[in-house]
């Protein structure tokens, strides 16, 4: 392809003419033009994983950003070049492509490359993601009275409880993010939790935050694609998926996966982003919804709620639990941080939190993003990067309200003795 067309040689452009001499610029250069290879596959049909590749476009965008303290501090130190070849790289499957105008082809088209598509969204999210929400990336439920962190932490411990994870049991966490879900359960049971991720940047923060809480003797991450874990078989007591698997190419695949490395009698929970059996692919509108929460949250293709119980039962587990938590009669929606119904707030420290998550404080974020692109104090893409995030924000309210989509579809399911 040409230079115009490629963002990686442009990247080796830029870097050339910064250190053209330097060996280590070089193999790093080796490293990024390898991520050409990116959407090739392995015999089983999933993306080739290069975590040389993977850890030197790492160090380009971040750099040492891993270990600032989180949100505007580390989305402003990164490698501009390498953040507008991870814009680049994302946004080539959203760009021009309408709900109107959606294919099964273009839905291919992501689907084949989900693993680079969810690892450049979160090279481009998490920043945002920590400074708006926290540092555990999922929804919850809410109970009068409760502040915003409280309800989060209360929703893991749930799933932990609703899964019976004890004391001393190894845990595998699928799609870990920064490791706020895995600190908090390994603190509340007790348990030893490894987090798989297939984001460097996410590991660096999530081993980073570990250290400072002082729990790296029970928590460890471990880098890799979920579709295609390291693990032996056989290897966890337990597993657990809080909003990540939503990511995968196939539910059957990912629950297959996670089936194979779970224990025999061990159990397996999941709150999974899915649309609801309300949901009409041939209405355009809904369709709109679910494009809009797909481009702005790094989702290939996201399945109904009837595929999901189709593929725990394919995968071969034993369903003991499952339930749309989104039904519950709260006094208050999982979606009201982001509708800006700041009646809804129960705590005067959550005040400044949802202010960020709302209409006004997007609008707020987009300029300021803007402003600081244009004195060049910010990298290219920020702007953009948090529109999509708005834009998602927008259509999972209108999910949420017209019940088409849900982010907490519990299931619990039962790997048998015998397997």
């Amino acid at each position: 392809s040409s230079l115009f067309s490629n963002p990686l040689r442009i990247l080796s452009t830029h870097l050339f003419a910064l250190v053209p001499t330097s060996p280590s610029i070089g193999s790093v250069i080796l490293c990024l033009e390898a991520f050409n290879m990116a959407g090739s596959s392995t015999t089983s049909g999933l993306e080739r994983e290069d975590h040389s590749r993977d850890a030197a476009f790492n160090k380009a965008m971040h750099g040492k950003s891993a270990q600032a303290r989180g949100g505007i501090s580390a989305m402003f130190a990164k490698g501009g070049a390498a953040k507008q070849a991870a814009v680049d790289e994302y946004f080539k499957h959203w760009d021009d492509k309408a709900a109107k105008d959606e294919t099964e082809e273009t839905r291919a088209a992501r689907t084949a490359e989900y693993a680079t598509l969810t690892r450049h969204y979160y090279n481009l999210a998490t920043d945002l993601y920590e400074y708006g929400w926290g540092q555990s990336f999922h929804f919850c439920r809410f109970s009068t009275g409760e502040p915003f962190y409280q309800a989060i932490a209360r929703h893991e411990h749930y799933l932990a409880h609703s899964m019976g994870i004890q004391e001393g049991m190894k845990v595998l966490d699928v799609g870990c993010g920064v490791g706020g879900p895995a600190r908090e359960i390994a603190k509340f049971t007790g348990a030893h939790i490894t987090g798989l991720n297939n984001n460097d940047y996410q590991i660096d923060r999530a081993t980073a935050y570990a250290a400072k809480e002082g729990l790296s003797g029970q928590l460890k991450y471990v880098k890799g694609d979920f579709m295609q874990m390291s693990f032996p078989d056989n290897s966890f007591d337990a597993v657990y998926a809080i909003e990540a698997t939503v990511h995968a190419p196939t539910l059957e695949g990912i629950y297959s996966e996670i089936f194979r490395v779970l224990k025999p009698g061990g159990v397996f929970g999941v709150y999974e982003w899915l649309m609801t059996d309300d949901y009409d692919n041939n209405n355009l509108h809904h369709r709109e919804i679910r494009l809009g929460i797909e481009q702005g949250d790094g989702i290939s293709n996201m399945c109904k709620v009837s595929e999901a119980l189709d593929a725990m039962k394919a995968a071969g587990f034993d369903l003991l639990r499952h339930e749309d938590m989104a039904d519950r009669p709260d006094p208050f929606p999982w979606y009201w941080p982001l509708s800006g119904e700041m009646k809804y707030i129960q705590s005067v420290f959550d005040v400044f939190t949802i202010v960020r998550m709302t209409h006004w404080g997007r609008a707020i974020a987009h300029g300021f993003a803007g402003v600081m692109e244009t004195l060049k104090l910010a990298p290219a893409g920020t702007r953009k990067t948090a529109d999509s995030l708005a834009l998602a924000a927008d259509c999972l309210v209108a999910g949420g309200r017209e019940h088409l989509f849900t982010p907490m579809y519990l299931m619990v399911g039962r790997k048998p003795e015998s397997k």
